[in-house]
Order: structure tokens, then sequence, then C-alpha cells
């Protein structure tokens, strides 16, 4: 949004509107320093402001004060840092079943209010049917952490029935999450009919592409993981009430259709204006001074729905460009193209690994822009990188300074030897924790993905070309690499489409909160998630390779320790091993969390998942 302090919550109603809930003492009490349900809600600025405090909330995966930005980025995943994020064992209390309730509780209100609203309905109609998309968001987000849970939509007092409500199943919770986002659609307005002073607030197409979201990941999970996670609904669980065997297809084809509406409006385009760094700067965007062409926020038409962060108004408040985006692991550094649209494993552009720079050469600019090429410079202070300024312009641009040496893998501490870059800021201007990029909820590119795969799991594994040039290969020609075609994988055994497909959603879509719960969908979270996660390769051909050899020239001391690696090199692929299998390894039951014990505890009719 332009004017970013419109959806920063100028009046911070929903807060307020939620300290209904503990005691009847309070439940009497009128404030007089603040407003209150009986005198709000009595005009459209008053829905509007409550409206606005929703887009505080889209939680992600850190819905905590402290650290306001960019959730939790599946830091944990297979891709990145090792091991995997989800609890494993019983949790006493969650924040991530708690906060979401109370920001539904929110939306709740200004439901009702709206039902009674004795104005002009069209007046408040927009504003209304955002809390409906809120109320969707928050539910659909507990549906993939627990799986089914009681369903919330009303404003709960202490005497309120749902407080000792049983769990709905998933298939209820998806219903209503469904049925929400519809109300959503018909009441919102298109993107090209938001105000100018308004833009950021959800659109119409935005609740399309969300409720494409929801039903491509629960038509896949349906399809691939069954029942096998919910209980009973008896002694454990939440049990199968609801279920619909048809939901699968009807799922993927509404997926595929309402994907395909919000690809054609001309509102959005993938972002490309910074050349062949475009992937690399679309997520750092601020002023000016953010990047090398001078483009702005406003040059990103790509987020179809942000969480907006303004250096002056609301700082992100993480600290990500120093610390980095986590250790990128083999198995992320092996999936990213060749410039033939051909994977690592068979491409005959692959160089493989014997010097430090060959398995960059020849790869797609995703691969460059996210990870440090060793041999140049960047722009930061860890091994994450920052900017690359190897073109001439960067040191009149920016006047960096002259001391920044050419970058090196560090393998002297247990480290992967390569870090991401992606959420690392090249303002000359930010400090520590004052990044005020905006982060992507909805972005174009995953509607072109969510079309791609649906219609891939429609057609039993086969998509046309022309389907693939509407979607996902517009998504490689950023990124340099050569169209995904039914003819370019048929020689290789070893390559499906769907497998492609899915390769790309995990490349674009990196550490912006998918890739676990793709992996739960898909079905194969026990495969991926318990591998020995693994770095740079050190033998290679049966030679060691130039990093296990090499002196870095600015400290003169190796920059291979193998002391550092108590687990040693893998045998098959000569990487080093950083460390072994989850200690509690991922299975079924792991790909729902435990409901917190605390809220069984209050309500006994909350029966644990299976497992727990």
């Amino acid at each position: 949004m332009q004017k970013v302090k419109k959806l920063l919550g100028a009046l911070g109603i929903g807060s307020m509107l939620c300290l209904t809930a503990c005691e009847k003492t309070f439940l009497d009490l009128d404030p007089l320093d603040a407003a209150t349900e009986a005198i709000y809600f009595n005009n459209p600025d008053q829905f509007k402001a409550a409206a606005n405090d929703f887009y505080n909330k889209m939680i992600g995966f850190r819905p905590v004060s402290g650290s306001n930005i960019y959730n939790w980025m599946d830091w944990g995943s297979d891709l990145l840092n090792a091991g995997y994020g989800w609890p494993a064992t019983l949790n006493g209390s969650d924040l991530y079943w708690n906060n979401p309730y109370s920001y539904i509780r929110g939306n709740n209100i200004l439901i009702g209010k709206g039902r009674a609203y004795a104005g002009d309905y069209n007046g408040i109609k927009q504003y209304v049917a955002a809390a409906h998309f809120f109320r969707a968001w928050h539910h659909f987000f507990l549906l993939k952490r627990f799986g089914g849970v009681p369903i919330d939509t009303v404003v709960a007092d202490v005497n309120s029935a749902l407080l000792q409500a049983p769990r709905n199943s998933r298939y209820e919770v998806t219903q209503q999450v469904l049925s929400d986002l519809d109300v959503a659609i018909a009441g919102l307005p298109l993107e090209g009919n938001i105000a100018a002073s308004d833009k950021g607030q959800v659109s119409q197409q935005a609740a399309k592409a969300f409720k494409a979201r929801v039903l491509l990941y629960e038509g896949t999970y349906e399809k691939y993981v069954g029942k096998n996670t919910d209980g009973d609904g008896t002694s454990f669980g939440a049990g199968s009430k609801g279920y619909d065997a048809t939901n699968v297809t009807k799922y993927l084809t509404e997926a595929a259709e309402l994907a395909a509406q919000v690809m054609a409006y001309n509102d959005y385009a993938l972002f490309s204006s910074v050349d062949s760094l475009s992937y690399r700067y679309l997520f750092i965007l601020e002023d000016a001074q953010s990047n090398p062409k001078g483009v702005t926020k406003t040059a990103n038409k790509e987020y179809i729905l942000s969480s907006k962060y303004d250096f002056t108004l609301l700082q992100g408040n993480a600290n990500l460009t120093h610390t980095g985006g986590g250790g990128v692991s083999r198995k992320l550094m092996d999936m990213f193209l060749c410039r033939d649209g051909l994977p690592f494993s068979v491409s005959p552009l692959a160089k493989g690994y014997a010097k430090m720079t060959d398995e960059f050469d020849n790869r797609e600019s995703r691969m460059t822009c996210i990870t440090g090429k060793p041999r140049q410079k960047y722009w930061g202070f860890s091994a994450a990188f920052g900017a690359n300024y190897t073109l001439a312009n960067y040191l009149t641009v920016f006047n960096w300074p002259s001391y920044i040496n050419f970058s090196f893998p560090d393998l002297t501490t247990g480290g992967s030897g390569y870090g991401s870059r992606k959420w690392s800021s090249e303002h000359i201007a930010r400090n520590d924790y004052q990044e005020s990029y905006d982060y992507p909820q909805i972005r174009l590119a995953e509607v072109y993905l969510i079309y791609a795969e649906a219609k891939c799991e429609l057609n039993n594994g086969s998509i046309s070309d022309a389907d693939l040039n509407l979607s996902i290969n517009k998504i490689r020609t950023r990124a340099g690499a050569a169209a995904l075609t039914n003819a370019l994988i048929a020689p290789y055994a070893s390559l499906t489409m769907l497998g492609e497909i899915r390769r790309e959603r995990t490349l674009e879509l990196l550490s912006e909160n998918t890739r676990f719960t793709d992996l739960m969908r898909w079905g194969i979270a026990e495969q991926e998630l318990n591998e020995v996660p693994k770095g740079m390769i050190v033998q290679y051909n049966g030679q060691p390779t130039e990093i296990a050899t090499f002196t870095n020239p600015y400290t003169n001391k190796p920059a291979y320790k193998p002391e550092s690696y108590p687990y040693g090199v893998d045998a098959a692929t000569g990487a080093l091993k950083l460390g072994l299998p989850p200690a509690v390894p991922m299975t079924k039951k792991n790909y729902l969390t435990s409901i917190p014990t605390d809220q069984i505890n209050l309500n006994r009719k909350l029966l644990q998942n299976p497992g727990y």
C-alpha cells in the first residue's frame, strides 16, 4: 500500500475488541479511555479502521511481537537448515493455536457488527468481506498445523458452547474456509478498483488466488495422505466427518479455474525491472537506494497480497541481512536448473564440482540471485552475502567501501559452505534490524505454479506444452532457464513432469513458508525430511575438490577444516555430512502437530492427534 499507515492500524481496534473473554467483570466494564463495541462500528470509516488491523495479523509462522517481519520462512527445512520445524512431541502450550483464535475473534466481531449495521451496507461490504477472508486465512493456518480444529464463527463469551466444543474434522474446516472465501470474493473489489491511497488492501483477485491455494493444498492432501492423520474422532483425533471422495477432482479443477482467472487479469505481472537479477531484487525493494536500477516498491506488480513494512512507520526488526536466511543444503544446490532447463543431474551443461565455481556456471539466475558464487564480491557481513557489485555502476551508485573482499566459502565451522541471501538488504542506509521491504503473502508466480500443478494432477501426471507456456514457463524465462516441455524431459527416465513442476515450486517459493506443508500434502515428508543434510562437495571423481585444499588469501588459513565435520564425508556423493537424521524421525504422525495440552485440560472434548 502506498500510504502504509492505513494498513498499519492507525486505530488498534482489533486488539481492543479482543479484551472481552477473560472475566465477567471485564465484560461489564465500559473503559473511558478506549472505544468499545457498543460505541464503535457506527460508520464505514470505523469498519475500515477495524479491518485494517487484520493486515497486521497475516501470521505466517511468527504471530508474535518483537520480530515483525518475514515469518518462519521454512528455515528448518531440508533445503536450508537441517531438520524440520514441526514440534515432534507433545506441546504444552502453542501460540500458533492461541493467536489465530484471537485474531478470528476480531474477524467475528466485525462480521457480526456488519449484520447489525443500520446504514447503507454497500459502504461496509468490502470490510465485512475482508473479515471473511481473514477468518478463512486463520482457519487454514490452523488446518495445516493441527488438522481438524473447532470452527469459530461466533463471538464467544465465557458461557459459550464453543469453549467446550469438540474438534471439527479437516473436511468441515476446509468447507468453512471455502465458504468464507466465496463471501470474500463476492464482496471484495477488483484490484483495479481499489483507490491509490488504499493499495495493499485485499482484492477480489487475492481472495481467488488464496482459494486456489487452499483447493490445491487440500485436494493433494486428500489424494496423497487421505485419512491417515485424522483419527477416529471418538477416542483420538478429529475424525472424518464430512469426507467426500469426489473432493480431490472437484478441488483441483476449481483450483486451476481460479488460477486461470487471476492469471488473466492485467493488474499483475512478474517483476522484471532489474533484468537478470530481478528475482534477487523483487524481495528487497524499498526506495531507489535498495537496488542498482533505482526502482522502488511501486515497480512491483507481482505481489497480489503482502505484509507491508516501511522504514519510518514499521521496520522489520529481524536482522535478516546479517544473520542470513539459513545454510543452503546440497539438495537445494543440485535442484537448481541449468540454463538449458534441465536439472544439474542430467544437463550436459553441468560442469561438476572440481573447482569451487564449477557448479555455478551455466545455471539459472535464481541460484545466482540467492546464493553467493565464490571469487565474486558481495555487500554484507555474513555468509548470507548481500549485494553483488561486480557490475561497474554498483560502485558509483552505492559508493561501497573498498575493503569488501572477494567471497570464498568457509568450511571451518561446520556449515554447508553456502548461504542464502534472498532476504539480505542492499540498502546503503540500513543498519541491523531495519529491513523494511514488503513480505509476499500471495504473488503471481505462485498462481502460475498452482495452475500448472493442478492441471498436471488432473491429467494423471501430464500437462500440455500450451498450459506450461501459460504458467511456469513465464517464471523460467525470468530465471534464465529454457522452457519446460514434454520433449525436453522425455529422454530422461529420472524426470517426470509432475516432479519438474514440484521442483519449480520448490525453487521459486524458497523460504516463503511452503516447503514443509508441500512435502506433507505430497505425502513424501518422511522421505525428504529424514535424509542426512549435506553441504559442499570435497571429494569428486576420487580427488579432493579445489575447496578442500584451498587457502583463503585474506586469512592465510585453509578454507576447509575436516575436524569441523565430525560426521565426515558422504561416500556416495563426496559431500560433507552436516549431521545425522532427525533424532525423532518424521512420520505420518508428524504431518500434524499435537493439540496443546493446556487446551485439552481446559476442554476435554478436544481429542489429541494420533500418536501423541
